[in-house]
């Protein structure tokens, strides 16, 4: 970690990740793990102007009362304006002035089985004009039940911040606390790590393309990637102990280690989800009616892209960097879940052609892993140490952030940034380039996880 100066702090340059406070500093994370710091002034510290810090400025208002010096943003976070007595005054949501605008509330509570967000629309007839998305209505207080933990106890947290990511979010918060405590993770356990993080990615692919499918009104595909998923987590089960994995990646290693005949149960829904793929994969490139659902819907522009992500280019299907994930010091992360390549804009479409891409690397990966699955204990105890520590990991969704201080064993402070933190606000601006209805569709390709920004 580097100290600045205030004017050095508000003057770097790099490819913004993530800000965040404690008692006495601000932090923000550039690529690839350049951590800088700020003292904070009166409980300020300079504002960053880049896109993305817009939510992580607005969240160290409302989690610890800092402010972002000359931050004119004065929507809240997760606070929605909430008094000491519980009530809350109606939040204003201002409408383009444009002659016949008017204003459709979604949410926060909604009719599916769904995690809490309010979207308020802003529209002329059926076009979208404008979509301002509220979230952090479950506000779970994840980071404040983290501090007092041991790394052990705390992990439990981590694992249940994004529960389909749980995979994803657990690695990251174990890299952060071994990396303070110098505990260095068995080579199985790292390979077992990587082995649930590819069975993770597939599930959520296989679930998301169904989904987009099914509310581009084919039944049939949402049907049968459903099937699909279900194969993979009933492999996890068997595997791991858990359809979702969750609680089975910890500080210094994995909890259990490969049940007796997991390899098989994966295998053959590897096999079953390659014998259906073709098939399925014909029906988005040859059904001309789901072509018309998909493509130039929910447009995110390259620009508006790479403003939020680093190198401009989100979605990279090659998996070459992803082969060194079964090896102790693979990379920090690959494939960002949005998929927009720099030379187009990405629409729907893009977004289903990615994941339908990675699908086949990481059934590739998992092979991989398997045959070359190194024997030897599955943990260690952490050390009760002191340090600060950094840790990332690859979800579906994207690169998953999380950074620990740790004072002889026990949890000082934390923060957790989320792909979606990045993701919600290009949902936005992809929902005013269609109509109304097409916003379920939108919103499902780009699929940002509420409670993984809702800390």
């Amino acid at each position: 970690m580097k100290l600045l100066s205030p004017e050095a702090w508000a003057a770097h340059q790099g490819h913004f990740i993530a800000l965040w406070t404690d008692s006495s500093h601000a932090y923000a994370l550039y690529e690839p793990d350049e951590l800088v710091a700020v003292e904070l002034q009166d409980g300020a510290y300079p504002t960053l102007h880049y896109p993305g810090a817009n939510w992580f400025q607005r969240l160290a208002k409302d989690l610890n009362g800092h402010k972002a010096t000359g931050f004119t943003e004065t929507r809240t976070a997760v606070e929605h304006f909430r008094e000491l007595d519980g009530r809350a005054p109606w939040p204003d949501f201002k409408a383009p002035e444009v002659e016949g605008v008017h204003q459709v509330a979604v949410g926060p509570i909604h009719a599916g089985i769904i995690e809490p967000g309010h979207f308020r629309f802003s529209v002329v007839g059926d076009q979208v004009l404008k979509l301002e998305a509220r979230l952090g209505y479950a506000h779970k207080g994840t980071l404040g039940l983290m501090r007092g933990k041991s790394a052990r106890q705390a992990a439990r947290y981590a694992a249940r911040i994004s529960g389909d990511s749980t995979v994803a979010h657990s690695i990251a918060f174990a890299r952060a606390a071994e990396e303070a405590l110098g505990t260095q993770v068995p080579e199985r356990a790292v390979s077992l790590r990587a082995l649930m993080a590819e069975m993770e990615r597939l599930a959520n692919h296989t679930s998301d393309i169904g989904a987009m499918a099914g509310d581009a009104g084919f039944a049939f595909l949402d049907s049968r990637f459903a099937l699909i998923r279900e194969y993979l987590c009933a492999a996890a089960q068997v595997a791991f102990g858990h359809r979702l994995m969750m609680d089975v990646v910890v500080p210094g290693g994995v909890a259990g280690d490969l049940a007796e005949g997991g390899a098989d149960a994966m295998e053959d829904a590897l096999h079953a989800l390659e014998q259906e793929l073709p098939s399925l994969t014909r029906v988005f490139e040859d059904y001309a009616s789901l072509q018309d659902r998909v493509v130039g819907t929910g447009l995110v522009p390259p620009e508006l892209a790479a403003s939020y992500f680093a190198g401009g280019y989100v979605g990279r299907a090659s998996g070459q960097n992803r082969d060194a994930r079964v090896m102790p010091g693979y990379p920090p992360y690959g494939e960002l879940g949005l998929a927009v390549p720099v030379e187009q804009d990405g629409d729907v479409a893009a977004r289903i052609k990615i994941r339908l891409r990675e699908i086949p690397e990481s059934i590739r990966l998992i092979r991989v892993i398997l045959e070359a699955l190194p024997e030897g204990t599955v943990a260690l105890a952490p050390n009760a140490a002191s340090g600060m520590g950094l840790g990332v990991a690859e979800s579906f969704r994207g690169p998953v952030w999380h950074w620990l201080k740790i004072d002889n064993g026990q949890i000082q402070d934390a923060f957790v940034a989320d792909a979606s933190t990045l993701h919600w606000p290009l949902l936005e601006h992809a929902a005013t380039t269609a109509i109304l209805a097409d916003f379920p569709l939108i919103n499902k390709s780009i699929n940002g996880s509420y409670s993984g920004v809702d800390l």
